[in-house]
């Protein structure tokens, strides 16, 4: 894969939050530019895998540098560079962790979680573990930052019965309290079993990509109210504001 093939590979490189398997670190490799990491037990999903080919690990889109189906149930090594270490949850990985899998989406399977980038935009923390029948309630914290241009609030983009991806899980959101910055999730027993997150005590770390699909629409709306942006989304917020303005009166 040459430069510019490897450049609109990652473009249009989707998930869709539907874990395929759970994999495990067997080696960590550091230096000051970043981290490889070895994942084995791997094989389910080295089957159709080339050098080059993108693999979302707990919902961060890495690519495989090489990779061998018969070693070690199947493993495959990916660089992680600093900027992706101090993101993601990775960099807290050990020898022994497991970790999801998700191969990058084909054009001929069916769509199931939400689309998902494997970009992740922050780390959240477990807060609060409850079992609730043969569920699990899992309630998270989001850092406590203040929101700036570069740096915005993610609370913004949780809503309750939205979508969300936990290190990589497509999941919907039960509640969100925007006050404290916290939200929580349900997992049913199948989803316990298939995924890391169930295995995740209180006080540790997870990978939160928030819905593309909410900062799309945040964007344009700006943009409207800005003066710009398509004629058709000018209207329809200049439409909502003469509502509002009209209940008021």
């Amino acid at each position: 894969m040459n430069g510019l093939e490897a450049t609109l590979h990652k473009l249009f490189t989707m998930f869709t939050g539907l874990i395929e398997h759970l994999g495990r670190v067997s080696r960590i490799d550091r230096d000051e530019g970043g981290c490889a990491l070895t994942i084995s037990d791997s094989a389910n999903i080295l089957d159709d895998c080339h050098v080059g080919d993108s693999i979302a690990v707990n919902g961060a889109c890495l690519t495989v540098t090489t990779f061998d189906a018969a070693q070690d149930e199947g493993c495959f090594k990916v660089w992680l560079a600093n900027e992706t270490l101090g993101r993601t949850d990775l960099g807290d990985c050990r020898v022994g962790d497991h970790v999801n899998l998700e191969r990058a989406m084909a054009a001929h399977v069916r769509f199931g979680g939400h689309f998902v980038q494997g970009h992740v935009d922050t780390t959240a923390t477990i807060v609060k573990r409850q079992p609730d029948g043969e569920s699990l309630r899992v309630w998270f914290q989001l850092p406590q930052s203040e929101s700036t241009p570069e740096e915005p609030s993610l609370m913004a983009y949780l809503v309750p019965k939205g979508y969300v991806a936990i290190d990589g899980t497509s999941l919907t959101l039960t509640e969100v309290d925007d006050a404290k910055g916290t939200f929580g999730v349900m997992l049913i027993k199948h989803t316990q079993e298939k995924i890391s997150l169930a295995k995740k005590p209180v006080g540790a770390k997870v990978n939160i990509e928030v819905d593309m699909v909410g900062k799309y629409v945040e964007k344009s709306v700006a943009a409207a109210l800005a003066g710009g942006g398509s004629n058709a989304m000018r209207g329809l917020v200049e439409k909502i504001v003469e509502e509002v303005l009209t209940r008021r009166q």
